[in-house]
C-alpha cells in the first residue's frame, strides 16, 4: 500500500463525516422545497404515503451520493496538489 494512500485514510474519514453533515442539511432543504414540510418521512411513519416515503428515500440517496463523490474527489485533488501523488 502506498504511503499516500495510508496518509489519506484519516483525511478520508474526516471528509466522510463532513459529507454526511453537508448531505443531511442539503436533503432537509430539498425536502422543504419539494413537499413544503419540515420533516421528511421515516420508512415506518404510518401517517405518510408510500409515494412520500419512497420519494424521500430516492432524493436522500441521490443527494448523499453526489455530495460524497464531490467531497471525496475534492479531497483526492487536494492531496494530489499537496503531495504530488493521489491517494488512489
Amino acid at each position: 500500500m502506498k504511503a499516500s494512500k495510508i496518509a489519506y485514510k484519516p483525511v478520508g474519514l474526516a471528509l466522510g463525516a463532513l459529507s454526511g453533515v453537508i448531505a443531511g442539511a442539503a436533503f432537509k432543504q430539498a425536502w422543504k422545497i419539494i413537499e413544503g414540510e419540515g420533516d421528511a418521512p421515516d420508512a415506518t411513519d404510518e401517517d405518510r404515503t408510500w409515494k412520500q416515503i419512497l420519494l424521500a428515500a430516492a432524493i436522500q440517496g441521490a443527494i448523499f451520493a453526489v455530495v460524497k463523490a464531490s467531497v471525496d474527489r475534492s479531497g483526492a485533488v487536494a492531496v494530489r496538489r499537496l503531495t504530488g501523488t493521489g491517494p488512489g
